[in-house]
Formats: C-alpha cells, structure tokens, sequence
C-alpha cells in the first residue's frame, strides 16, 4: 500500500464517522474560519478528525485546511489541502454536505498541476467517495456504506449534458454570464444547492455545468483554490471534462496564498468554452 492509498483509505474510513455522528455537531461556533466564514461546530470537528487520521500517516508532508490558517508540517511527503466539511451552512436544513481533498507533490502554495490525486465525498441520501489519481487512468467511486467500501463504478462526463447551476444573483454576475446562464437554463435543468460537492455530483452523473463565479462580495471568487477548485477540477478534467476560471484551466491558476479564491467553472468541455467566450477579457 502506497502513501496515497493509505490516505484514501483515512479519508473513506473517517468518512464513515462523519456520517454517523453529523447530527450531533451542526450548530453555529460563534466564530470564523481564514476566510471570515462563520464556522459550525461540525466544520471544526471534522477538521480535526481527519488530522488525526491524515496527519499521522507515512509519507503526508503537510496538512493545510480551510478551518485553519497556517499549514500543520507533519514531516516530509506529499501536502494535503482539505475543505474538511463543504457546504456546511446546509446542515441547518439537513442538506447534502461533503468533504474535498487535493494531495500535492509539492508545498502550498502550489498549483493544480502539482496535485497527484483529488478525493470528493457526499453526504446525500448515502455516502460516495469519488476518486482521481495520477497513477490511474479511471475516475473511481466508491459507495460507503455500514463501515464496508464498495466500488460504484467510473465517472466518464456524458457527452450529452443535462444540468445547469451557477451560483450567486444575477445582478452581481456580467450581462454576457447572465445572458449564458438563461440560454442554458431553457434547455437544462437547474442544479444549485449550496453544497459544491453536491451540485458537482450532479454534473458528472449527468453532464452540464456547475460555476461559481466572481460578485461584487467576492471580486476574486469565493471558492479557495488549493480546498476547492484544484481539487475538483482535477476530477473534472480526469472523468473528460473541462475547468476554467474564465480564461484557463483551473489548474493553472498559481494562488499567491493558502487561502487563494478563484471564480470557478466545471463541467462539460463545450459548456466551458461557452464560458470563457461570454466571460471574454471581464
């Protein structure tokens, strides 16, 4: 077993806590994360149970997470970066939240082309955990279920696409963003539910679009680039698809800092090239 075997069996092992004891942690902390967030006490929780579980291991060189503002050094190997509990605010309504986890070659800051594997769990109606590595060639899910792993089956983006959801009002987005959006919204279905992992799961099992784009509340994008962005669309671009933050691959952006935000689009490779035609040089 290898270093980023032995992490993706932490994360799928602490996974399946997490899904038991959810309902115990889902009130608000009174206080922020780095990104001036208010945190649940879930956020916290979960932050710390998978340190113990990934800081620990053979191989993990650093662990930086979007509850904590400084990198953990935990010897020398790979970094891990991790939005332990994304989508969090959904607790409160009892809504799908997740976990997201970017393993890099490399210290942070760095960018998506360091990463050599990118881990999403959903916690829906049942737990997945979907899977891309550098040493496959097979975007891999996995169901979690009554402390077993099973595998699913692979994500291959469908060529036809069925879903739209981009995040955020109208009058905060460009004309041309927004003239994009209403096209897509006759022919697809809306997808947005406050979760990215959630809204993400529905893009690769039915193809279509998720983004996140930049307002006037966040002129750089609200989503973290190392937690978030990277790792996803390392998973996008690995099941066929494509990324971008309006003018390149995800994976190119070089975020400056730890908690580095990017505008964000996932999806379909001819829905994202739709973007970055609408988004020009906005």
């Amino acid at each position: 077993m290898n270093t980023i075997d032995r992490i993706e069996r932490a994360v799928q092992e602490t996974s399946h806590y997490v899904k038991r004891n959810l309902g115990t942690h889902a009130g608000k902390r009174g206080q922020t994360n780095p990104s001036d967030e208010v945190q649940t006490h879930a956020d916290v929780w979960s932050d710390d149970l998978f340190f113990d579980a990934l800081a620990p291991l053979d191989g993990v060189g650093s662990y930086t997470s979007e509850e904590r503002s400084e990198t953990v050094d935990c010897g020398e190997g790979y970094a891990i970066a991790i939005d332990p509990l994304d989508g969090s605010g959904n607790l409160a309504s009892n809504n799908s939240v997740g976990t997201i986890v970017g393993v890099y070659d490399r210290p942070l800051p760095a960018s998506g082309r360091h990463l050599v594997a990118a881990m999403m769990v959903l916690h829906g109606p049942y737990t997945t955990m979907t899977v891309a590595r550098s040493d496959s060639d097979v975007v891999q899910e996995y169901l979690l279920r009554d402390g077993h792993n099973e595998r699913r089956g692979v994500f291959e983006l469908p060529e036809d696409y069925a879903v739209v959801g981009i995040a955020g009002k109208p009058i905060d987005r460009s004309e041309r963003l927004n003239a994009l959006a209403e096209d897509l919204q006759r022919d697809l279905k809306l997808r947005y539910g406050g979760a990215t992992v959630a809204d993400l799961a529905q893009v690769l099992e039915y193809g279509g679009l998720f983004g996140y784009p930049k307002s006037e509340v966040y002129p750089e994008g609200k989503l973290r680039v190392h937690f978030e962005a990277a790792p996803l669309a390392y998973l996008v671009e690995a099941a066929g698809g494509a990324s971008s933050d309006g003018r390149q691959s995800l994976l190119d952006v070089d975020p400056d800092e730890l908690h580095a935000r990017t505008p964000t689009f996932l999806g379909n490779v001819e829905l994202i090239e739709q973007v970055e035609e609408a988004l020009g040089d906005d």
